[in-house]
């Protein structure tokens, strides 16, 4: 009785450990294969609305929460001879639309000669201090050449441009496409009127759909 008792233990115990190896291969195999598919196929941004960006604090935050709204995106600089009618002309039209409906997004850039050259919290400090603008400052980033920041090179991929300079702006619709461009010396009278416009016809979509 013993020797039988005993016997299906010595027997299955290799069974037991073929079967552990087998499972452990099979649930690493898995592992690798989602590992993998993550790393092969990250979620390619499509729109402007899809990217990540840095805040002036050097946070990675997400585009997503100004889905659903238009943006005028554009390249600040603090020491340009056209920075304070930008600054100025840009804050009345994020107060006049309203940030319920549409945002300037200020990205300062430093490749225009020694026009910003300052930190991102310092330039965002200036332009509050000097010229009162409330709208939102992303970190300092680069726009021309390989290491140009990924969000804004969607922009000019898109429009098929490159800024020669400071204070180009770029109108975004609330899908996050591109709509319009206006180089820095252009009226700030167009802008208005092409933002107003895009702003009305959301608006109007969205009575409909309620």
């Amino acid at each position: 009785m013993e020797a039988l008792g005993g016997y299906p233990a010595k027997s299955s115990s290799p069974k037991a450990k073929r079967l552990r190896v087998l499972l452990s291969m099979t649930v690493g195999v898995g592992c690798l294969f989602l590992l993998q598919t993550q790393l092969v196929k990250p979620r390619k941004p499509t729109d402007f609305y899809s990217f990540e960006v840095k805040d002036v604090k050097g946070r990675l935050v997400s585009l997503e929460k100004y889905r659903g709204k238009a943006s005028l995106v554009v390249n600040v600089a603090s020491h340009s001879e056209q920075t304070e009618a930008n600054y100025r002309s840009l804050q009345e039209l994020h107060r006049e639309l309203g940030t319920s409906h549409f945002n300037v997004l200020a990205f300062p850039c430093g490749q225009f000669g020694d026009t910003e050259p300052g930190t991102s919290r310092d330039i965002e400090a200036f332009a509050k201090s000097t010229y009162g603008v409330t709208f939102p400052f992303f970190s300092k980033i680069k726009i021309l050449g390989s290491e140009a920041d990924p969000a804004f090179r969607f922009l000019t991929d898109s429009v098929q441009k490159t800024p020669k300079w400071n204070f180009w702006k770029f109108l975004v619709n609330p899908e996050g496409k591109v709509v319009r461009f206006w180089r820095t010396d252009e009226p700030m009278e167009s802008i208005r009127q092409e933002a107003t416009v895009l702003v009305r016809e959301m608006i109007l979509k969205k009575r409909v759909e309620l």
